[in-house]
């Protein structure tokens, strides 16, 4: 992918750029889970919608693994990727686009599922073992100090429920719509941010 691709991304096309990514990329694997890339993240959305989210939730479930496709976006080399976290890479890709609560939602959750296994000793019991091994690699429960930084972000609510759903999100039998029957809220959550009115 070159650079020019993603300088020629605009608030109206971002959001069928990504659906194009859910399409072609979707059924890649997902870290030894019993779902794929698009799977896992269309269940937590599912689950979301299912639950009476609100639309930030929903669209931060749908899109909290894009990092893993930053090579698509044209921002990054290939060893640029390899080098950074894939949450960090995801948020700086649609940091144009999405309010600061997406991008937390995307950038945080890990760094949540760090936080939950230091204060909430139960949710590591929810862990998958995929998710336990790349736990250790990413550094185990925070430490202390951590958690009192990490409770300073005014999105927190919301990044601990979209690690919720990272986790829920990783069942082998559960039918869900496809990324265009959350499009629509992904485009007003982009022209929100963006300042686009809408009829």
């Amino acid at each position: 992918m070159s650079q020019e691709k993603n300088s020629e991304l605009t608030p109206s096309t971002i959001v069928a750029f990504i659906g194009d990514i859910f399409e072609r990329c979707g059924s890649e694997e997902y870290l030894g889970e019993a779902v794929t890339m698009g799977e896992h993240m269309l269940q937590g959305a599912t689950i979301a919608e299912q639950n009476g989210q609100d639309e930030e939730i929903i669209v931060g479930a749908l899109l909290h693994d894009i990092g893993h496709f930053t090579s698509e976006f044209g921002t990054f080399s290939m060893d640029d990727i390899e080098d950074r976290f894939h949450e960090e890479a995801g948020a700086q890709v649609l940091a144009e686009f999405f309010p600061s609560v997406i991008i937390d939602c995307v950038r945080y959750h890990v760094a949540a599922k760090r936080y939950l296994c230091a204060t909430k000793p139960e949710y590591y019991k929810r862990l998958s073992p995929a998710s336990i091994h790349s736990l250790n690699l990413q550094g185990g429960a925070m430490s202390p100090e951590e958690v009192v930084e990490f409770e300073k972000n005014p999105n927190l609510k919301k990044i601990i429920q979209v690690r919720y759903l990272d986790e829920a999100g990783k069942r082998d039998d559960m039918d869900t719509p496809d990324y265009w029957h959350f499009a629509p809220m992904v485009q007003r959550l982009v022209d929100q941010h963006c300042g686009v009115k809408t009829a």
